[in-house]
């Protein structure tokens, strides 16, 4: 109905232009006369209406659908890089006029004006582009808040957005420690995460597929069991394809922390001066502590690397490396630590069998 409207509108539009554009080049004293037929449909105003009317169903709905596109699009665009960009056409326009009034091109003969248009278009254009990817320096400047690892949240007291990675939400510990209540402040899942965990939980690869649907029940969990704020946001960033690259860029727009377990993503965004919360270095703080010299019980389970080492594991995961522990294979023996390694994997516990000490 909406459309059948709109072309009508179009129709009556296009064929009111035509005759005014037909009027003003028809020869004084031309006129529709409905007594003659064949005067009428000879008449320059009757091709002007039809002319105009048929162009005005062409032309108006294709711009009404890209005046449409151009506003979905621009709803996506965060408000302060469209201040931003505001700001830069006008300032690139304001050049514009000063560079005209001090070399007067649009005063020369013929091709001045269009000259003068150019330029104004292009500074505008380069304010725009310009002041929109540099938005958050720009405020920064205003506020005189320093854009480095101090965001403008963390500035005035409040606490800090979480931003989730897909890497985190398909690992699962993140309900975990919603769980514990540990997470202030609202977690962001951003719109371009949910589409990358679609992407994976549609994927022919089995393990993908489930990899994928895992991350999207946890994330169903805790929207709908956790006493937590989640708000999903259709920020997108068209300039970025990579899902880390648009992440680091969203966390330094809203002054957010990200939460990840990506190695890399923890890098680049502190380099950007983006404030990271990696899972694994919390998991690896949160390991209980081990001295030189402590007794614990252990079972040895495979085979270690070297000649003779076994290996076992603790609760959490921590790899155990007993000296002399092959024969120990399957069995529940004591061990006393001889030393701890700590490495960007996590930590590496070495230890010898209590029955080889008392022996010696």
């Amino acid at each position: 109905m909406l459309k059948k409207l709109i072309r009508f509108i179009s129709l009556v539009f296009g064929g009111v232009i035509g005759y005014q554009v037909a009027e003003t080049l028809v020869p004084a004293g031309a006129a529709f006369d409905l007594s003659n037929p064949v005067l009428f449909l000879q008449n320059p105003l009757f091709f002007g209406v039809v002319g105009g009317a048929i162009l005005g169903v062409i032309i108006i709905p294709f711009i009404a659908e890209l005046v449409i596109s151009f506003e979905r699009r621009l709803q996506k665009v965060p408000f302060g890089e469209i201040m931003a960009g505001a700001i830069g056409a006008s300032v690139g326009l304001i050049l514009g006029i000063l560079f005209n009034y001090a070399f007067p091109i649009s005063t020369v003969s013929g091709v001045g004006r269009y000259l003068q248009f150019l330029i104004n278009l292009v500074l505008a254009y380069l304010g725009l582009t310009i002041t929109m990817r540099k938005a958050e320096d720009l405020f920064g400047l205003f506020q005189k808040i320093p854009t480095g690892s101090k965001n403008r949240r963390e500035k005035v007291g409040d606490i800090a957005a979480k931003i989730l990675d897909t890497s985190v939400i398909i690992d699962g510990r993140i309900a975990d420690i919603c769980k514990t209540g540990f997470i202030e402040g609202t977690l962001i899942i951003p719109d371009f995460v949910l589409e990358e965990l679609r992407h994976i939980a549609d994927s022919p690869d089995l393990l993908k597929r489930n990899r994928g649907r895992r991350g999207l029940d946890i994330l169903n969990q805790i929207q709908k069991h956790m006493n937590i704020n989640v708000d999903i946001v259709d920020s997108d960033f068209d300039d970025f394809e990579e899902v880390d690259s648009k992440l680091v860029k969203l966390g330094k727009l809203m002054g957010g922390k990200i939460i990840t377990n990506d190695f890399n993503l923890n890098k680049v965004a502190e380099l950007q001066g983006v404030s990271v919360l990696n899972i694994n270095e919390l998991s690896n703080a949160l390991k209980p502590i081990v001295l030189p010299g402590e007794e614990m019980e252990v079972k040895v389970i495979k085979e270690g690397k070297e000649y003779g080492q076994g290996v076992a594991y603790l609760d959490d995961g921590t790899m155990i490396v007993v000296d002399h522990g092959k024969k120990h294979i399957g069995e529940e023996i004591e061990v006393l630590v001889t030393s701890i390694l700590q490495t960007a994997a996590g930590r590496m516990i070495f230890a010898k069998p209590k029955a080889l000490e008392q022996v010696l």
